[in-house]
């Protein structure tokens, strides 16, 4: 990514011969100090889903109600001057309420295809699981292939296109369970959880005093965003760390704990969250280290575990924690 492009991208205002690694670690702080406002306490949660965002990913935030999940994905979408449009999941809801339908019109004679809310740069699926599995279903192509078919003919979708869904954990009154395929096309599953106390502290006492949450601005472009998500792709991966996240594939498939390990896309979703962490950290490559830290939240949901193993309470991150602590790390020399 020369200095040239990140001048035409950014409209001239980058300057030329500025640094590209410097330029995105610019616009990252600046998505990130802007979410971090309407997520207070919660550092790590807003990493990972910047993570998932640059990555060109998408996001699923699970957790139990009013931890502020809907609150995540809207402050991405506020922070970005992009189009985006929000899907309430119900359990009347149909596929054509997210992807749109053919309307015949009267004047023409002919059928109109009207787009649904899929059309957007970012949809926010809240609470997806209380939605059919049939209208789960209606987002397997679109997130998959970025495009819709009705009536077998295709309309792409905008560039970039990311889904944030929101889900409620499935032991919930209401819910129903997300498909290993619709699962698997989750860059990212994150848990937002509980904030300390010092932190709901400050949560009360600003909305005690201003009485709403904060309006946020964009901070960044849909042009800004498709260049951050092409150099993320760029970030530098060894040979050595690639063998590293096979390795750690081929653990997760020998595990005798493990009904279904990691499949060759959930290697290439660890690789590139990998990048975009490392990206986030400044480094144009990428370590062990980066592929560690989001390994769980790549991982842990495409891993099902066996029914014996389910009986006795393992959790996919229990065995992940295993799986890295006994997969080789390469040397450092090797992963430059």
């Amino acid at each position: 990514m020369t200095s040239s492009q990140l001048e035409a991208v950014d409209g001239g205002r980058a300057g030329a011969g500025s640094d590209p690694a410097a330029y995105f670690t610019d616009r990252y702080e600046a998505v990130r100090s802007n979410v971090a406002q309407a997520l207070a306490g919660k550092p790590e949660a807003v990493r990972l889903a910047l993570t998932c965002f640059f990555a060109g990913g998408h996001l699923l935030v699970e957790d139990v109600p009013g931890v502020g999940k809907t609150s995540l994905a809207k402050a991405l979408a506020a922070s970005i001057d992009a189009s985006w449009n929000r899907i309430q999941f119900t359990p009347d809801l149909l596929p054509s309420d997210i992807t749109g339908t053919n309307v015949f019109d009267q004047r023409s004679g002919v059928f109109e295809f009207r787009p649904g809310p899929a059309f957007a740069h970012l949809v926010l699926a809240d609470e997806i699981n209380r939605a059919s599995p049939k209208t789960q279903s209606a987002l397997l192509e679109v997130m998959e292939e970025r495009q819709v078919t009705v009536d077998g003919r295709s309309y792409p979708v905008p560039v970039p296109f990311l889904v944030v869904a929101t889900q409620n954990p499935i032991d919930l009154e209401g819910t129903y369970r997300l498909p290993e395929a619709q699962l698997d096309r989750f860059l990212l599953r994150i848990a937002v959880g509980y904030p300390d106390v010092a932190a709901e502290r400050d949560i009360l006492v600003a909305r005690a005093r201003n009485g709403v949450a904060p309006v946020l601005s964009p901070v960044a472009t849909v042009e800004q965003v498709r260049w951050m998500i092409e150099y993320v792709s760029r970030v530098h991966v060894t040979d050595a760390v690639a063998e590293y996240v096979a390795r750690i594939a081929e653990a997760t498939r020998n595990d005798a704990r493990l009904r279904l390990g990691a499949s060759p896309r959930g290697s290439l979703a660890l690789v590139r969250a990998a990048q975009s962490w490392a990206a986030g950290e400044g480094r144009g490559y990428v370590v062990p280290d980066d592929v560690k830290t989001v390994a769980e939240a790549v991982l842990g949901h495409r891993l099902v575990l066996g029914s014996e193993a389910d009986m006795q309470g393992v959790r996919t991150a229990d065995v992940l924690r295993d799986v890295l602590g006994t997969v080789s790390v390469p040397f450092a020399a090797a992963v430059r």
